[in-house]
């Protein structure tokens, strides 16, 4: 199948060829004219397809940008802000989740730029350089069309013009034959002038014989230049307009495969990341979370115990129990008025303090005033090294300028050496003071814990008074929160009874396992143990979640330390009990 054959019939053109007379050639002409402007519409028509196409993928590669820009800023929106509240509950595993969540849609937006991308280096770019090498190629085709076609029409137009005038020389031979014999017949007409018609006459034929010549070499020239163009130039031609044509559909196909195998290409990574969104949901664990609520929120306080009757019916003085959570100012000096209202408050529903609070967290329950003083105490650590660096530094950039006083003055660092040792100085104080506070935090919960174990049951004939004084020290503050009064007379002091030689009759508990000191710890309190870095220990009480390991050195020592201060090794026995 040639356009060259098939849009040029040879047996129309055989047709025309058998019956054309030079007033009739110009009709297989004007088919070949009509022929190139169907060509030339329906290639014009399939440029402006290819731009369609192009303009098409244009705007698809615009679509996905902006898409990967929509997810980059929803992803951005949601990340949490650096040193804020926001920062701390991305420790919540169904938080992490949806920050993984968060990565991986910033990743997805990272494929459909990816689309954009390629879509416009290998399909949008290449069809364009391509249109502008067809448009040139089309041009050209149809210039030497037109090139031709002017061609074959020179020729006609000599061919016609020969033969006008050997039509025009052989009438001019008629009229000058019949001139001559019309003299030669005249008796009338001299010799001289017979003569003369009859030169006139042979002048005339020899100039159609010429003509005749001429006309007859300028027809065999035109006819082999017309079966030239129409079986030669004008089907080349065609044929090269149908391979340009061909070659624009292929090219179309091809990019339409690119268009899809483009998209294809980031289908497993995008699979990628929605299996790290699936992957980060698998991970969320409830029960996770629920411990660490436990530990954020975890107050260290003991449950109050139960209130004792007080019956109104006797006239007795009333005494508040050892458990009461009535903690009113009664040291024996006055009574309260009938009527008035406890200053106590329930530990476990303190109220917090709307302010900025003290300087040592003593309005936070026990366990998160440690956790806050840790937390100090780690944060102006940090600041010491930080602190300590910037002096190596300058210390061995004034090394450098004593070595070479060329490259500057050694003594303009001293200011600055002075500045820092100043300011590591003071960091050095806070730190000491917040690690005097967490100390004191550490040393006390162990120290109510073991009284509670040990001595509840002498509170409630012996101590009421010191329960009491216990009570007021954790006096509710008018803002809603408690203060500690540091007095000795605020300390649970139990006096010697005759109850401590029942417990120092009791059988020592059990060991459960080994523990090594990480670090020296110094019990100074009542209850704790001093241990050293390295030393290998007793397990005897595990930690029952207030951060305290109980431990013992030999038959005489034994108590509390930081369970973050050894490292335990539980009998296998002890653990399946």
């Amino acid at each position: 199948m040639s356009w060259g054959t098939e849009l040029w019939a040879l047996e129309d053109y055989e047709y025309w060829l058998c019956g054309t007379t030079l007033d009739t050639w110009s009709v297989p002409g004007q088919f070949i004219q009509d022929q190139f402007d169907n060509l030339e519409k329906h290639t014009q028509w399939g440029i402006d397809v290819l731009e369609k196409y192009i303009k098409f993928v244009k705007e698809r590669t615009e679509i996905e940008i902006s898409y990967a820009k929509q997810l980059r800023n929803l992803s951005k929106k949601y990340q949490p802000k650096k040193n804020s509240k926001e920062e701390e509950e991305y420790k919540y595993t169904s938080c992490k989740a949806f920050l993984a969540t968060l990565n991986e849609m910033n990743d997805y937006a990272g494929q459909h730029e990816v689309v954009s991308e390629n879509m416009t280096s290998q399909i949008t770019a290449e069809l364009t350089r391509f249109v502008q090498e067809l448009k040139q190629e089309r041009k050209s085709h149809f210039h030497d069309g037109r090139k031709a076609q002017q061609n074959i029409e020179t020729f006609w137009k000599q061919l016609e013009a020969s033969k006008r005038r050997f039509e025009r020389d052989c009438k001019e031979a008629d009229r000058a034959q019949q001139y001559f014999e019309k003299m030669d017949a005249d008796i009338n007409v001299t010799k001289a002038d017979v003569e003369k018609a009859r030169q006139q006459a042979q002048t005339r034929h020899q100039m159609a014989e010429d003509s005749k010549g001429e006309y007859s070499s300028i027809l065999q020239k035109f006819n082999h230049e017309q079966r030239e163009h129409y079986h030669t130039h004008i089907p080349n031609i065609f044929q090269k307009i149908q391979e340009m044509e061909e070659r624009r559909i292929v090219r179309i196909g091809e990019c339409m495969k690119t268009y899809a195998e483009v998209d294809r290409q980031v289908i497993p990574i995008i699979g990628k990341c929605l299996d790290g969104i699936t992957k980060a949901a698998e991970s969320i664990d409830q029960k996770n979370d629920s411990q660490l609520v436990i530990e954020a929120f975890k107050s260290g306080f003991e449950p109050p115990g139960d209130i004792d009757f007080e019956d109104f019916t006797q006239p007795m003085k009333r005494t508040v129990s050892e458990s009461s959570l009535s903690n009113s100012r009664w040291d024996g000096k006055s009574e309260p008025k009938p009527g008035s209202k406890s200053k106590g408050k329930l530990w476990p529903f303190i109220k917090k303090n709307k302010g900025g609070g003290p300087e040592d967290f003593s309005n936070l329950p026990p366990e998160q005033r440690r956790k806050k003083l840790q937390q100090k105490v780690d944060e102006l650590n940090k600041d010491i090294q930080k602190e300590m660096d910037q002096r190596d530094a300058l210390t061995k950039m004034k090394d450098v300028y004593i070595k070479n006083p060329q490259m500057g003055d050694a003594a303009s660092v001293d200011h600055k050496l002075a500045e820092l040792g100043q300011n590591m100085e003071k960091l050095r104080l806070e730190a000491q003071k917040f690690e005097g506070w967490l100390a004191e935090v550490e040393g006390r919960l162990p120290v109510r814990t073991e009284q509670t174990r040990r001595q509840s049951g002498m509170y409630d004939t012996q101590n009421t008074s010191a329960v009491s004084n216990c009570a007021q020290d954790r006096e509710s503050s008018p803002d809603g929160s408690y203060t500690e009064e540091q007095s000795q007379e605020s300390e649970m002091k139990v006096p010697v009874t005759e109850f401590d030689d029942e417990f120092d009759d009791e059988e020592p508990l059990p060991t459960i396992g080994t523990c090594k000191a990480l670090y020296t710890f110094e019990g100074q309190n009542e209850g704790t143990i001093s241990v050293t870095e390295g030393e290998m220990l007793y397990v005897i009480e595990e930690d029952k979640g207030d951060g305290w390991t109980r431990i013992r050195r030999n038959e005489d020592e034994e108590g509390y330390v930081p369970t973050s201060y050894v490292e335990v090794y539980l009998d296998k026995n002890a653990k399946d009990s």
